[in-house]
């Protein structure tokens, strides 16, 4: 279902302009004035009924609508939109007391008490009872309303438990995976330390109190990767249970939860199969790059295929978690708004609109300060966004990001990857992932994320960043892609393992030797501050953090290491299978490389960049079958000075332009230019 359905206005569609709006926390004497507030802003939509559970159900008898009927029929009344929440992020306190079984067990194995949010065990009986009861009780009373235009399941999934009841299902997941005890021990090695099991009930979930010796090192890595399996399809029950409550009495209502960008404990690319639409909440630390935001947005995108997504969640002015919570300088928030946009947004919300009075989110910021008025910098900065969405109406609703690149993403190999007992603690896969997504950042040049279980063949250049985890069926995949002329990149330590996180014997790569034609003998793990070298096409970069110690085996190398034992053997391969090239880089390296790199496999691709490379200036596209929409966003501080290359309109000012104008962009400034297409 596109995003585009979920707001209207009059006859054409426009992105749902608001946020989380808790009216609960104060006395209805405001809420009228929040209305005049809204209406100030452009605010058409809000998100409701976040935290509620508490006040909708006092006991385990009663349910309380009252005051929630009043909030409803106050947004009907005032045109507003709404997204509305579950509330089961957070039981209520009567429930902890009366069944404490509900409160989660920490990693480090003591039992919680009440408080804080996400405190639920997700394999509790009695949660899952009565989270499914609500959402289907909200969906009976407030199904008929027209202005619901969005299921909001609970919110930001996330955290673990260990008690009891996980436990308990831990092994009934088991058993449906592997089916016999004799599978279980066999793909756990269980013939290690020890370790094999005779009966189910033998097995413990793997913490601080049995095979973790720290949070992310662990004894026995197939135990726990399974557990973090595990513990994503339980929490992924609960969605999917409240999901289908609202869904038996709204059919046609869109829903969602909003998800955290590259989460690592949630497989999301399985999470998106049972989502309508993907909404997720963006908070950049002050000192995240711009390509870091745009990596996440374009995850977002790819969870279902390139379909837009909602900015479900943003700060229109400053965090309440950091160390140092520095203000959006002025012109921010709306410049990371437009690059959610950018890369596929077709909904701009934020938390919170008015700013609570009490508890840890007293200081987030929001639409409407502790002064309650209009005359504050960030009311007018959201003012103005408001007015400008409003102009722009469905002017971007439904386009597409088109892309000819692409970076494969697996939860599973991140999970095997980051507990492998060795070869470096510092081996990190997103940071593998981002040095590739940087340089085609910096390039201009548009990328996708999909994920194992996607055919690569749309794609004319594919990277698999430390591709540790090869499953099965994957690697021929890969090498009919190939053959067929695609060109592929890999990276050191891939390969290395299959889907249980064995090593695949005969030598490394496994799975994956035939297609890149090398050989890997050994890694050198470089500590930190400590390098060696290679040249490439003439220029010399650094080697850092691992070396593959490689041999040729069909391939040509490319670069080679220049000192050390090793010195003089492959650090870069290149394979040529069938119509196309297999690309095998044995080391870390520089951001001059991967910018170089990349602009080579491009190149010889035909890809070119949407616009060419501005300092700091980001450049991307989304079309439609009538136009090109080419947003630029300036994150100097400075101006910046844009030559068009074609004739078109800025939309965000009126302004027409030629081939040759030249524009000066203002620092943090936006520009979204529209180019109609030629038709032959």
């Amino acid at each position: 279902m596109s995003t585009a359905n979920l707001i209207k206005t009059s006859s054409r569609f426009k992105i749902p302009f608001g946020g989380d709006y808790n009216p609960e926390q104060w006395p209805e004497e405001i809420w009228e004035e929040d209305m005049r507030l809204f209406k100030l802003a452009k605010i058409d939509c809000v998100t409701l009924n976040v935290f509620s559970w508490a006040a909708l159900q006092p006991d385990e008898e009663t349910y309380d609508f009252e005051k929630l009927d009043r909030i409803m029929d106050m947004a009907e009344r005032n045109g507003l939109h709404v997204i509305l929440a579950t509330s089961t992020a957070a039981h209520p306190a009567w429930m902890a007391r009366k069944y404490p079984e509900v409160l989660r067990v920490n990693f480090s194995g003591m039992r919680r008490k009440f408080g804080d949010r996400h405190n639920s065990c997700p394999n509790s009986p009695v949660y899952r009872k009565y989270s499914k009861a609500l959402a289907g009780k909200l969906a009976e009373r407030y199904g008929h309303y027209h202005n619901l235009i969005a299921w909001h399941i609970n919110n930001e999934y996330g955290g673990e438990c260990y008690c009891e009841n996980c436990e308990r299902a831990f092994r009934v997941w088991l058993k449906e995976k592997y089916g016999t005890i004799e599978k279980l021990n066999q793909v756990w090695n269980t013939g290690f330390w020890g370790h094999t099991f005779y009966d189910w009930e033998e097995i413990v979930a793997p913490n601080l109190l049995s095979e973790h010796f720290e949070e992310n090192r662990t004894t026995f890595q197939g135990i726990s990767l399974d557990y973090r399996r595990f513990f994503s399809d339980s929490l992924l029950e609960n969605y999917r249970a409240e999901y289908e409550a609202v869904k038996e009495i709204t059919p046609d209502i869109p829903v969602t939860t909003n998800l955290m960008g590259f989460y690592k404990p949630l497989d999301y690319q399985k999470w998106a199969k049972y989502m309508d639409f993907v909404s997720w909440d963006n908070y950049p630390n002050v000192d995240t790059p711009p390509w870091g935001s745009a990596m996440c947005h374009d995850l977002m995108r790819g969870l279902k295929g390139g379909q837009p997504f909602v900015l479900m969640e943003q700060t229109p002015s400053v965090c309440n978690w950091l160390p140092y919570n520095a203000l959006k300088r002025p012109g921010v928030m709306r410049l990371q708004s437009y690059q959610a946009v950018a890369h596929g947004a077709d909904g701009v919300l934020f938390f919170q609109m008015r700013r609570s009075i009490g508890a840890c989110e007293k200081y987030h910021g929001a639409v409407i300060d502790h002064g309650g008025n209009e005359n504050t910098r960030v009311f007018r900065e959201v003012q103005a966004l408001g007015q400008e969405l409003a102009a722009l109406g469905g002017e971007t609703l439904g386009t597409r990001v088109s892309a000819r690149a692409a970076i494969v993403v697996d939860w599973d190999n991140w999970w095997a990857l980051e507990y492998s007992a060795g070869p470096s603690t510092d081996l990190k896969y997103l940071d593998e992932v981002g040095r590739y997504y940087q340089a085609f950042y910096e390039l201009n040049i548009p990328v996708d994320f999909i994920s194992v279980e996607d055919k690569p063949d749309n794609y004319d250049v594919v990277i698999l960043p430390l591709l540790y985890m090869v499953k099965d069926g994957y690697g021929q995949i890969l090498k009919d892609y190939v053959e067929k002329g695609g060109c592929l990149v890999t990276t050191f330590f891939s390969g290395i393992v299959d889907e249980h996180d064995l090593v695949v014997t005969g030598g490394y790569p496994g799975r994956l030797k035939d297609i890149f034609g090398i050989w890997v003998e050994e890694s050198d793990a470089l500590p930190p501050g400590v390098k060696n070298g290679f040249t490439w096409n003439g220029k010399h970069y650094p080697a850092e953090l691992l070396c593959d110690i490689m041999h040729m085996e069909g391939a040509q190398a490319r670069a080679e290491y220049e000192s050390d034992f090793y010195a003089g053997t492959p650090a870069i391969a290149c394979n040529r299978l069938g119509d196309g090239r297999a690309w095998y880089v044995g080391t870390r390296s520089s951001e001059e490389f991967y910018r170089d790199f990349v602009r080579e496999l491009t190149g010889d691709a035909g890809i070119e960049g949407v616009w060419d490379s501005i300092k700091d200036v980001e450049v991307t596209q989304r079309r439609s079958r009538e136009s090109w929409y080419l947003f630029f966003l300036n994150h100097n501080k400075e101006s910046a000075e844009i030559c068009m290359k074609a004739e078109g309109e800025s939309l965000l000012d009126g302004k027409a332009y030629k081939a040759g104008d030249r524009v000066w962009l203002e620092g943090n400034g936006v520009m979204l230019y529209r180019v109609k297409m030629e038709r032959n």
